[in-house]
């Protein structure tokens, strides 16, 4: 075992003593000797700060260590853990960590979506850390390859799974035939999604994560509120059985991309429930599990797959931050500033392009299908292919898929082509992504 290089230790706070945050601290606790030989000094964990000390708590953390005080907590340690989640007092805590010198590991996503900029800004002024590799699909290693190893490339898209919640709620649907709310209780029933899983299936979970991502990836501040949101709330199992016929899963997706020359071009950033071709590697992603799909110019595609939630995945990826910025204050050193040169604009939601696929319950009549398809064409949107099930009675049902249009154009013809005579139901709408 090597040895120290320093017998002064370092103190660590930890703000937030949850699923994960106890996991951090036994991690601490348990592992002092291995964890000084990979810093260079010890680490000490001088408070635990809580809303509820005399709640339960794993009983291996020393009780004694809780505090109630969360920003005096906060500017009394040389690194602090920030894990309570929300924007208050989260913000306020890390704002007197960065001030009083200390470096800051987070993972709270929704703080960094909304008031990223302030944080970095707070901590380049300090000259100190603010590292986040758990804010986005736990304990896959993503935020560091995106902001280090592909710092000398361009990275052109990314598709994430980056929701564990839904993607075992769609997951359930497609391999079970399972309704939504179905697959939601059983994933309540598991302890997959909370008793109100709004933040998840309307998707506001993967919304934060995709604003980090493509604040990363492409230089410039996105904030929450630039990224067009649609959550799983209305794909039903016999959207998922449709997608199957076609060769697809569905899966909700974080996409972030640029649009046009990548040294002078937009970026668009969305979350929406998506048609992924079966043989696309994010189609096998299973149950709670995340993915990350990357393309960059130089590196092509690659994928980061793993435990995208829960205690000891997470805190594998807080703890990492915690030794590296350990490391650094040892050696005077001081991890990447925030980076936001290039600074594309970000474009609405309608000017984003993207692939529909519509179901349609039309009459089964003749000249329909030709009705429909110069309608499409009037809007300046080509069909891709065209699939006709077995009719019932009088109603055929079609299944459209277009190239690639501008969102604006899409929805315009969805709504025109509901207002056709023979149309007598749009009954999904789909983007299809990753072919």
């Amino acid at each position: 075992m090597p040895e120290t290089t320093s017998q002064t230790p370092l103190r660590v706070a930890l703000l937030g003593c949850g699923v994960v945050g106890s996991q951090v601290a036994l991690g601490i606790l348990a592992n002092p000797i291995d964890l000084a030989a990979r810093v260079g000094a010890p680490l000490e964990l001088v408070g635990i700060a809580v809303r509820r000390p005399d709640a339960e708590y794993d009983p291996r953390i020393p009780r004694e260590l809780f505090t109630t005080d969360v920003v005096e907590l906060a500017g009394r340690a040389d690194i602090v853990v920030e894990l309570m989640g929300g924007i208050e007092p989260a913000r306020t805590a890390i704002l007197r960590a960065l001030e009083s010198g200390a470096a800051v590991v987070t993972a709270n996503k929704a703080l960094l979506a909304e008031r990223g900029p302030e944080l970095f800004e707070a901590a380049d002024a300090a000259g100190v850390d603010l590292s986040y590799e758990a804010a986005v699909a736990g304990a896959i290693p993503i935020i560091r390859p995106i902001r280090e190893s592909l710092a000398g490339d361009h990275v052109r898209r990314i598709l994430g799974i980056v929701n564990g919640t839904t993607n075992f709620v769609l997951d359930k649907m497609t391999t079970e035939g399972l309704e939504l709310d179905q697959a939601v209780k059983e994933a309540q029933a598991l302890g997959f999604a909370e008793a109100d899983p709004t933040a998840d299936v309307d998707g506001f979970d993967a919304a934060s994560k995709a604003a980090i991502l493509a604040s990363l990836a492409f230089h410039t501040r996105v904030s929450i509120n630039d990224v067009a949101r649609e959550g799983i709330r209305s794909v039903t199992a016999a959207d998922v059985a449709w997608a199957q016929k076609t060769g697809h899963v569905i899966k909700l997706l974080a996409v972030a991309e640029v649009i046009g020359p990548v040294d002078d071009g937009e970026i668009s950033v969305r979350v929406h429930p998506a048609l992924v071709p079966a043989d696309h590697p994010l189609a096998a992603v299973r149950g709670a599990f995340n993915a990350v799909f990357v393309e960059a110019d130089g590196a092509g595609p690659l994928m980061f797959y793993g435990q995208g939630a829960g205690g000891r995945p997470t805190a594998s990826a807080v703890l990492g931050d915690v030794v590296s910025a350990a490391r650094r204050r040892l050696t005077g050193g001081k991890g990447l500033r925030e980076s936001k040169d290039q600074a594309f604009p970000v474009l609405p939601a309608a000017a984003a392009i993207a692939r529909y696929q519509l179901r349609l319950d039309v009459d089964d009549r003749p000249g329909v299908l030709a009705q429909v398809a110069g309608l499409l064409a009037d809007h300046g949107v080509s069909i891709d292919t065209v699939r006709q099930a077995p009719s019932q009675g009088d109603v055929a049902h079609l299944l459209i898929t277009t190239h690639a249009a501008r969102e604006a154009s899409l929805a315009a013809t969805v709504d025109a082509v509901a207002r056709l005579e023979p149309v007598r139901d749009v009954v999904s709408v789909l983007r299809v992504e990753g072919a």
